[in-house]
């Protein structure tokens, strides 16, 4: 198996597909396998790398906490195991703020930016419900099993049908993480912002969160597409946190846009096609095939 080091750290990754480099980031105790639902898509067009995050699946596990800046080095190490220069970087919750720091540690190696139902941290966060905050916490002292099961309310929209939960639900299980590496991720989060150094990313960036997210909530998204330049947000109705399973159809088809339209001629000089330039607003139902 493919392992990067940093330090004395080892993280697994793999690759998929061929084509311009896509490095995909997964959020607060998942590890790579839950891509499954995009990575293939994004595999007929490109080279996809993904990775498990310090402290989940196939990487090692030291003692916590986990900042999130030393969780971006990981990422870069992936990167260089790999040997690609740059990548477009697409990261989710907890793999949204690994990415921000990213872009921000790394400017030359990010070429452009997907952001997915995540945050700035710090004092300006729209804050969760403190039933949602309570959770969070909570988990860290439940059964892997059992706090799974406790944060479906919050990560999934309720229209989405129960079948659908437990096919993620089986993709989870196997990996699902110990509490003291839950906990060590958690504390990176908790502990880091990005806000006011937003203004700093120069590269395309999409931002696309579910307008019913109850973890993370959507008000996160916009914050952060007033503060990127240039950034497009997209909302999807009838989608939560993980919108990636919620609405598949239609988050599939903006993240594919996206990179395609950076792989297009206006791309490759990293800027923003012209029909995307400006903090404009996308809404999507679910009858939308693209935004």
């Amino acid at each position: 198996m493919p392992y990067a080091a940093n330090e004395s750290v080892r993280i697994y990754w793999d690759e998929q597909g061929q084509g311009e480099p896509i490095l995909l980031i997964m959020g607060l105790g998942y590890t790579a396998h839950m891509w499954y639902r995009t990575r293939p898509r994004l595999a007929e067009h490109f080279r996809t790398i993904a990775f498990d995050n310090r402290g989940v699946g196939r990487s090692d596990a030291p003692a916590g906490p986990y900042p999130i800046p030393l969780m971006a080095s990981d990422a870069a190490a992936v990167l260089d195991a790999a040997e690609i220069e740059s990548a477009h970087v697409f990261g989710v919750s907890m793999g949204g703020m690994i990415a921000q720091e990213f872009a921000l540690q790394y400017p030359t190696r990010a070429r452009s930016l997907i952001l997915g139902c995540t945050g700035a941290g710090g004092p300006t966060a729209v804050r969760a419900e403190p039933e949602a905050t309570q959770m969070l916490k909570a988990r860290a002292s439940m059964t892997p099993d059992q706090a799974a099961e406790a944060a479906l309310p919050f990560i999934y929209d309720v229209q989405t049908p129960r079948e659908r939960i437990e096919e993620d639900l089986a993709i989870r299980r196997p990996w699902l993480p110990k509490p003291e590496s839950y906990l060590a991720q958690l504390q990176g989060i908790l502990a880091w912002e990005s806000y006011n150094r937003l203004p700093e990313i120069c590269v395309p960036t999409l931002v696309i969160h579910g307008e019913n997210d109850r973890l993370v909530p959507a008000g996160n998204g916009k914050l952060i597409a007033d503060r990127v330049p240039g950034a497009k947000l997209v909302l999807i109705t009838h989608a939560s946190h993980i919108f990636l399973t919620d609405q598949p159809q239609v988050a599939n088809e903006a993240i594919l846009n996206f990179f395609k339209a950076q792989t297009a001629g206006a791309g490759k000089n990293h800027s923003l096609p012209t029909a995307l330039l400006g903090n404009q607003r996308s809404h999507c139902t679910k009858e939308t095939t693209s935004c």
